[in-house]
């Protein structure tokens, strides 16, 4: 006789972590994105917004 795929049944992860994995990707992408973000600001109050301005046009007149 054919066994079914799966389970009737779910099977629980009763672990101490079963449900901060998700929570734990979350924090660590909004830690890593906060200081990409901070970093930018910190080269354009630094380098001023010429500096970034020249950078777009000349990847543009690249482009083109």
């Amino acid at each position: 006789m054919a066994q079914p795929l799966h389970p009737a049944h779910r099977l629980s992860d009763n672990s101490p972590t079963a449900g901060r994995m998700p929570s734990v990707l979350l924090w660590a992408g909004a830690a890593i994105g906060s200081l990409v973000m901070i970093g930018a600001l910190a080269l354009w109050f630094h380098y001023g917004s010429q500096v970034f301005f020249e950078m777009i046009r000349t990847g543009l007149a690249a482009c083109f």
